[in-house]
């Protein structure tokens, strides 16, 4: 990704001219963890500030932020101009992500169950609940699939996974949109495996044959987890990757406009993966805890500036050039009780030069 002088003119909240050896806390999304983990680590060798993170859920994130328990708060889900605006925040994106189905079926090879989205939704409708139904054995004739239950594993928190899973199913199924819609906690059906946090999802899909759940594509990699193909919008089947999370950002609003507050889900590249998601960090537009902002913020910055190669490390995909312009935009809006400008009190001469 480029970074070059003239975006530089838009950096509103640079790294200090000194190390400083505060402490940063943050809490949130359990998506963005392993990222936040690795800019931490690199920007504490530089800045010297540590950073403290709780991946204590989205929901909670923006609840502790919104009570000022934290510095920043992490959440998968964006919130719109209009809440923001109501509730005093800004919301920027940080990297982005997926949600990925998965499923334990020995059986199965690693990767090669093949769904579409109407029959995901089906199954997380409880209207589907044999693995060797008809629909799923017409997509899947080389495979020997179990006379098994099908078993869901689901999110009982706050959860930003959730919301994206719920916005692609609503995307490609009429039923779904209709009874639930896009949110980040669900009325689930009784019958399914309820757990806390994508780290108990992993656990509970391990112990249940027949489970299906869906967590951060980190966790996938993390666990080795028997992930999902899906059929993306251009008709493909695809396996989730950070080539099919860029493809997704390539065809959406976020390159295009540089609009970060629409869905990444089931956009139109031939590699697209469907469940593409982004992550962000939220802070208050007025803030009551100056310093404690300015820190975040720096923090952040610099992690769009020298965490790209970090990211892709993590297995995130970096912000396109247009997005990073237009999150600085937001952050420049943010200020001290007294109305001085946080952004601007930390600019800095440092220069961002083009590759």
């Amino acid at each position: 990704m480029l970074k070059h002088t003239a975006l530089a003119i838009l950096i509103v909240a640079l790294i200090p001219s000194v190390a400083n050896s505060s402490e940063i806390h943050g809490a949130g999304s359990t998506a963005a963890a392993p990222v936040y983990r690795v800019w931490s680590t690199g920007y504490a060798a530089t800045a010297g500030a540590q950073l403290k993170y709780e991946a204590v859920g989205s929901s909670e994130g923006i609840r502790r932020i919104r009570e000022g328990r934290v510095d920043f708060g992490a959440s998968d889900v964006p919130l719109s101009p209009q809440e923001a605006s109501k509730a005093g925040l800004i919301c920027v994106p940080s990297v982005v992500t997926a949600a990925v189905p998965v499923v334990n079926l020995p059986s199965v090879p690693q990767g090669q169950l093949k769904l579409t989205g109407d029959l995901l939704a089906k199954i997380f409708l409880g209207k589907l609940d044999a693995w060797d139904s008809p629909e799923i054995r017409a997509l899947n004739p080389g495979i020997s699939l179990p006379k098994l239950k099908i078993q869901p594993v689901v999110r009982t928190d706050g959860s930003g996974t959730t919301y994206h899973f719920s916005d692609y199913l609503s995307a490609v199924n009429a039923d779904w949109k209709s009874a639930y819609g896009a949110k980040s906690t669900l009325p689930w059906p009784a019958n399914f495996s309820g757990a806390k946090g994508s780290g108990d999802v992993v656990k509970a899909l391990q112990s249940i044959p027949g489970a299906i759940g869906y967590v951060d594509y980190n966790y996938v990699l993390d666990a080795n987890l028997n992930s999902v193909q899906l059929r993306n919008a251009a008709g493909n089947f695809v396996t989730a990757n950070v080539g099919g999370f860029r493809d997704a950002i390539v065809h959406s609003n976020w390159n295009r406009k540089g609009d970060f507050t629409t869905s990444l889900v089931n956009q139109p590249g031939a590699d697209a993966w469907p469940i593409t998601m982004g992550t962000f960090i939220v802070i208050p537009v007025v803030s009551n805890a100056g310093e404690r902002t300015l820190e975040a913020m720096k923090f952040l910055t610099w992690g769009y500036l020298h965490g790209d190669k970090l990211a892709r490390e993590a297995k995130f995909v970096p912000l396109p050039d247009r997005v990073q312009a237009n999150a600085y935009r937001e952050l420049a809006r943010v200020t001290d009780t007294t109305g001085k400008t946080i952004g601007l009190q930390s600019m800095t001469s440092q220069t961002v030069k083009a590759p």
